[in-house]
């Protein structure tokens, strides 16, 4: 593939998206990434949860955000059976506890904030969390039951949009890309590390928190994207075959908060911190012991499983937490990056999107509230 139609930067679960369903629709593609699969894409836990991840002020996210948890059914279907491996989609819904009556308001408050949207929660007692999930601990006060809010398992969904892709005509080359090509007028492909270039008239940047860092993008079309540490940890069942929870539990504990995502093969899930450090990827003591004690107060059994990672991951932030999807000024430039706390969520939205726009030339109204060219219109700071 000399010139392909399309060059993604950037092989996470959304820039592999983009390019399965780029090709899907008939056109030429290549994906460039040294690691497939991995930075965010590889350290995420795989919750589906528009509703318990509603936050004040982000109501064109929600939006957003409920729309691609509504095609995810038919999305994990069409990926199975293009990719012939499962992603591990669980539907059991999620259950949000609080440790104490402060948690407990917290949570009451998230409810009235919910049900002003018009979405659908059921708010529990103590004895309505235990009977859902009898692992809890008998300190739970109260919680919410979203049936809506799913999980899958973000690293089976990145294998099997890798393979899609590639079954699909992909071209992915494991390779960095570190200089945009343009010309006067228009982008004219990639530059890489090895000195070689993807020529190219059309080029999706999807590099997450690098996003920004592509050498060649004019300085005022410079995606405002920052990268915003997670430290998470998998558990596994020790000797005793301790289980841990049936569905999703997400924690207030002492005004904290705590997320536990179950997998099929008996695997936990405990996340995350939010830390504004940088590039750094250290995994600290302090983030480890904060998140273990947590997550053993809302289910006191989990003392018994075996700890067998801990990493820690980037996720792409901007100025409003909401993703850029979309055209730039620059022709021949789009991006698909930014998505923040969303990202396993919006990957069938944004995949479908952005083809979208590269087979039609249209935006999709779903995603226009999230043009790249919103923070220049605002004057934004970059």
């Amino acid at each position: 593939m000399d010139t392909p139609d399309v060059v993604v930067v950037g092989a996470g679960v959304i820039g592999l998206a983009v390019g399965w369903r780029a090709a899907a629709a008939g056109l030429t593609v290549a994906v460039l990434d040294p690691t497939p699969t991995g930075g965010a894409s590889h350290a995420a836990a795989g919750m589906l949860a528009p509703v318990t991840e509603v936050h004040y002020g982000e109501e064109r996210l929600l939006a957003l955000n409920l729309a691609s948890a509504a095609r995810y059914p038919t999305f994990v279907a069409e990926l199975e059976a293009a990719a012939g491996v499962t992603v591990g989609y669980r539907t059991e819904g999620t259950l949000a506890v609080a440790l104490d009556a402060g948690d407990r308001a917290v949570l009451a408050e998230l409810h009235a904030f919910q049900t002003r949207l018009g979405l659908r929660t059921e708010l529990l007692t103590s004895r309505d969390c235990r009977l859902l999930e009898p692992l809890l601990s008998p300190s739970v006060r109260g919680g919410l039951f979203v049936a809506g809010d799913h999980s899958v398992d973000n690293r089976r969904l990145a294998a099997a949009l890798l393979a899609a892709a590639e079954r699909a005509g992909v071209v992915v080359r494991r390779s960095r890309a570190v200089e945009l090509v343009v010309d006067a007028v228009r982008v004219r492909g990639v530059r890489l590390a090895d000195g070689s270039t993807v020529a190219a008239d059309t080029v999706v940047l999807a590099a997450g928190c690098w996003s920004g860092s592509l050498a060649g993008i004019p300085p005022g079309l410079l995606p405002p994207v920052r990268p915003v540490k997670g430290q998470i940890l998998r558990l596994a069942p020790g000797p005793g075959g301790a289980a841990g929870p049936r569905r999703t539990v997400r924690g207030v504990v002492a005004g904290g908060h705590v997320y536990l995502v179950p997998r099929a093969d008996g695997e936990l899930v405990v996340g995350a911190s939010v830390e504004e450090q940088g590039f750094d990827t250290t995994v600290t003591v302090g983030g480890v012991y904060e998140l273990l004690r947590d997550a053993q107060a809302l289910l006191p059994g989990l003392s018994e499983l075996a700890l067998v990672e801990s990493t820690a991951g980037l996720r792409p932030g901007t100025p409003d937490n909401a993703p850029l999807i979309g055209r730039t000024d620059l022709e021949g430039l789009l991006l698909a990056t930014g998505h923040y706390r969303n990202g396993i969520l919006l990957v069938p939205v944004t995949a479908e999107a952005v083809t979208a726009m590269l087979t039609s030339g249209n935006t999709p109204p779903v995603v226009a509230p999230f043009d790249p060219r919103r923070f220049a219109a605002a004057g934004a700071p970059r």
